[in-house]
């Protein structure tokens, strides 16, 4: 059985700095502003690309009207969810858009507050989380602690997940924030109420719990197996290596799970400021320069998810350990 998910010292190679990164793995400054160059009008057809996905298969559903075109709905938008919250994420880190003021509002109104993602919380929890991953201020670190898990643990998790009990704790968040008085919280229950009211406007209300459940259930599963493989069992370090997963990239997992280039996790964490586009080519900088070697790559995330359901020491089931992404709906 695994005891730790940490990599050992002979897969973390001292080879840095280079003439093309610095000792933490960042570019030097020519390269760098290459890879930090925001591509505007390729991720203004990104951003419709995810939009037709999402709003397209449910509004599609709606239109045949039909049992299996609800089911089909359903399942498609588990990857359409996935894709409006990865470009919500590239919209926290400002790197969607180089304005500003269209990067906030396209992240917040068509890509956050649909999703349930309050957008400007998030980035205040994103960012202490990429301060110091696994470190005394990081707002996941019940989600990412204890691996690996024994098997049933695993189970449990996911069965939470699966059946809505995970996104319950969410929506009961979201609702207290907003009858507090935060903001987000109001603005993403108004989104959603506009969307529930135009479903019931064309008479088709089965296009709302298509989306809420689709989003409750097979969504919290992606998004909990995906979390997990970018930094669960890590720990505290300098070194972005002990903080962040590498594991292969297959197209499917691309397509369903980490599109968007999400899954080249641990480049994103060695340079946060490189946009989505950019970072397999930082990871094969990475690759080249002999710090990132073939024995520290997970082959598939089947083959991760395997590693991290394998513990013997059950995780502490602490309050919000079933909350998938707990930053999620920070207000």
């Amino acid at each position: 059985m695994a005891a730790t998910m940490v990599p050992s010292d002979e897969l973390l190679p001292d080879v840095l700095p280079t003439d093309r990164l610095n000792e933490r793995g960042m570019a030097t400054k020519g390269l760098r502003d290459e890879l930090r160059r925001i591509n505007n009008a390729a991720n203004v057809l990104t951003v419709i690309g995810a939009v037709t996905v999402s709003f397209g298969s449910v509004i599609l559903a709606g239109y045949v009207n039909t049992w299996w075109a609800y089911l089909l709905a359903f399942v498609v938008m588990a990857r359409g969810h996935v894709g409006l919250n990865i470009l919500g994420h590239e919209a926290a880190h400002r790197l969607l858009f180089s304005n500003r003021a269209v990067n906030d509002f396209v992240g917040r109104w068509i890509l956050g507050y649909p999703t349930y993602q309050a957008m400007q919380g998030y980035r205040r929890a994103h960012f202490a989380h990429h301060r110091d991953e696994m470190g005394p201020e990081e707002p996941d670190l019940v989600l990412y602690s204890g691996y690996p898990v024994p098997p049933d643990s695993w189970r449990r998790k996911l069965r939470r997940d699966a059946t809505g009990v995970s996104a319950y704790k969410n929506f009961r968040g979201l609702w207290r924030a907003a009858r507090g008085g935060a903001l987000e919280a109001r603005q993403i229950i108004a989104v959603q109420a506009v969307m529930l009211g135009a479903s019931l406007a064309v008479m088709r209300p089965l296009m709302y719990v298509v989306w809420i459940v689709s989003w409750s259930t097979l969504w919290r599963v992606s998004n909990r197996l995906r979390a997990i493989a970018e930094h669960g069992g890590m720990i505290r370090s300098k070194d972005r290596r002990l903080t962040t997963h590498v594991i292969r990239q297959s197209l499917i997992a691309r397509i369903w799970m980490v599109p968007y280039n999400t899954g080249w996790h641990l480049a994103h964490h060695v340079d946060m400021g490189v946009p989505w586009r950019n970072l397999p080519r930082l990871h094969d900088e990475l690759v080249a320069s002999g710090w990132v070697i073939e024995e520290l790559e997970y082959p598939s995330y089947r083959a991760f998810w395997k590693a991290a359901s394998s513990g013997t020491v059950k995780q502490p089931d602490l309050a919000g350990a079933g909350s998938g992404q707990s930053s999620m709906l920070e207000f």
